[in-house]
């Protein structure tokens, strides 16, 4: 730092004692009063510079998750694709959407996933990652293109950011429009999961002993 003459302010070549100038002491005073040029990033700089580590954070999490798990095969694609077609035949346009433009599917665990236990299971979603895992049960046990619908329909829901309850009653009470009826479905195994935890998770919907299985859904 070149010292600035507190006299005449000539700027000196460091180390210099004396101003070449006039000769007056290049005392520590003078070099504060330089470093007053300096002056500190404003807040709305610290504030930028936060948001862009923030939002780097994000993506690199984001990453983490996609790239830590498997894409689905081919054939898996094409039967997650014939549901979401079954789904927008029946009028599930905002699920439709966010399943078609938002999600990413993949076919194992990422590493959050596989960080928590969980008993056997179709499909997952990270929220709001909108990620959403397909396991093999969901091929081995949907019997065909309407059930994968079912399941992807709970799906959209936690896309949507809704918990288990509000997915569950969501499907429950929009499934004879996703045409997936007690009558061609009541022995599936998925059928009878989806309507055990339905009423688990909200059971005001079991409490009307006039139909079967006290559903108050049943019309």
């Amino acid at each position: 730092m070149n010292p600035k003459c507190p006299n005449c302010e000539l700027l000196n070549y460091y180390p210099a004692q004396t101003c070449v100038r006039c000769g007056s002491g290049l005392d520590e005073s003078a070099n504060i009063s330089f470093k007053g040029r300096f002056s500190k990033p404003s807040i709305a700089k610290r504030a930028a510079v936060c948001l862009a580590v923030l939002i780097a954070t994000v993506i690199s999490f984001y990453v983490s998750l996609v790239y830590s798990a498997d894409a689905l095969a081919p054939e898996e694609m094409e039967r997650i694709d014939a549901s979401i077609r079954i789904l927008e035949e029946k009028g599930f346009t905002d699920e439709v959407r966010l399943l078609r433009h938002v999600a990413v599917f993949r076919s194992t665990d990422n590493w959050l996933n596989a960080s928590v236990e969980k008993e056997n299971a179709y499909a997952a979603t990270n929220f709001p990652f909108e990620i959403v895992t397909i396991y093999p049960d969901f091929f081995k046990f949907a019997s065909d293109d309407v059930e994968g619908a079912a399941i992807l329909l709970h799906e959209a829901k936690h896309l949507e950011g809704k918990d288990e309850k509000e997915a569950y009653e969501f499907v429950w009470k929009n499934r004879k429009r996703l045409g997936w009826t007690s009558e061609l479905y009541s022995r599936s195994a998925i059928w009878r999961e989806t309507r055990k935890l339905t009423k688990e998770y909200s059971p005001i919907l079991f409490v009307c002993d006039f139909n079967d299985y006290n559903d108050c859904t049943e019309q």
